[in-house]
């Protein structure tokens, strides 16, 4: 059976791995089980954030030494701005046994298998983790359906990677995507290729955006054919209520990492998520503490907003007419404060930009919990 686990890891800088050396020598985790690794560091989250790739950089010469014969293949998602409270830090996910089956038919003849052998007994769903990949992007297809649906397959790809079989049981789907840069600008131009922006800056909230809807379609919540290109960045009405996605230059496919739980996995354990229905929502995540009463709370992972109609319940906020801070930055400051008082802890992952993340100007959070 799959076996899930989440730390969290304090990184002073971004090329910080003590903690991670330090952890994995005391048997926090191992890191032959390590299956995707998300982080917080303290760039400005904008398109020139390096502090995303120096990270990346570092996490992989760690894992390329930490395992014998080369680490096996992580997905590293890091979200740069750490702003307000926010604290930097790297969440280390790991993963033992079963990863996932094949196909759905595969997944029914596996669990009727197990039910018969007594390993199923419906007890308690434990935490349950898929990974998968998009294939590259080419710039003009940023932002656009092509990329909604190989983010949707990917999704789906991942959801059995995980060996879940309900989609009900996907609490969280974390995804981080590329972004235009003038470079890949240029090579548009050169072929003759339009593009869904020449804003390298607008670019990031396109590809958040497709990449979100993409987790939609794959589980559900929105109609693909429904759905109209022109849609994207635009029509609010259409979003997850689980997905997070994140855009950076450091890469050009999308990494996806479903969480959720199953009753094929074990462990002590478990995810469940909430809507917050605007930036200072903090009775999303307290609702999901007073549902499991007793048990520990590892990490909280959401979604930042600055709502677009320039208003937070009936007030004017001032997020997207800040000419000197981008208005991501605003949006993460104070949903992490918000997020931390809450949860009483300031090391917890928040990402800004919420283009069909949760509802105009809210977002997803999630909660990972252990039994005790």
């Amino acid at each position: 059976m799959m076996k899930c686990s989440v730390i969290k890891i304090p990184a002073g800088a971004p090329h910080d791995m003590s903690g991670l050396k330090a952890s994995a020598e005391e048997g926090l985790f191992r890191p032959e089980e390590v299956v995707a690794v998300l982080g917080k560091t303290e760039g400005n989250g904008c398109v020139n954030d390096f502090t995303r790739g120096y990270a990346v950089m570092a996490l992989k010469d760690f894992f390329a030494g930490a395992v014998k014969g080369g680490a096996a293949d992580i997905s590293y998602v890091m979200s740069g701005g750490t702003e307000g409270v926010l604290s930097p830090h790297f969440t280390v996910i790991s993963r033992s046994g079963q990863a996932g089956l094949a196909s759905e038919r595969e997944r029914d003849q596996d669990q009727s298998q197990d039910q018969e052998q007594g390993l199923i007994t419906g007890g308690p769903k434990s935490l349950a983790i898929g990974v998968a990949r998009t294939r590259d992007f080419l710039p003009e297809e940023l932002g656009r359906l092509s990329q909604v649906d190989a983010v949707a397959e990917a999704v789906a790809r991942a959801v059995r990677d995980a060996g879940i079989t309900s989609l009900q049981d996907v609490h969280f789907v974390q995804i981080k995507c590329p972004l235009l840069t003038a470079e890949q600008i240029y090579d548009a131009h050169s072929r003759q290729v339009s593009l869904v922006t020449e804003d390298t800056y607008k670019s990031m909230g396109y590809s958040r955006g497709a990449s979100a809807l993409g987790a939609a379609a794959a589980l559900g919540e929105v109609e693909r054919s429904a759905l109209r290109e022109e849609e994207i960045g635009v029509n609010w009405d259409k979003f997850s209520r689980v997905a997070s996605t994140s855009a950076g230059s450091e890469l050009a496919c999308c990494e996806v990492i479903v969480f959720g739980n199953s009753q094929s996995a074990e462990g002590q354990y478990h995810i469940d998520h909430a809507v917050m229905q605007d930036a200072i929502d903090g009775a999303a995540l307290q609702g999901l503490l007073d549902r499991y009463p007793g048990e520990e709370l590892v990490q909280v992972l959401a979604k930042a907003e600055a709502d677009p109609d320039g208003v937070i319940r009936g007030r004017r906020h001032i997020m997207l007419d800040d000419s000197d801070i981008n208005h991501t930055r605003h949006a993460r400051a104070v949903v992490g404060g918000v997020l931390a008082y809450v949860g009483g802890d300031p090391m917890i992952y928040v990402s800004g930009g919420g283009e069909h993340q949760g509802p105009k100007g809210g977002g997803p959070v999630a909660a990972v919990f252990r039994r005790r």
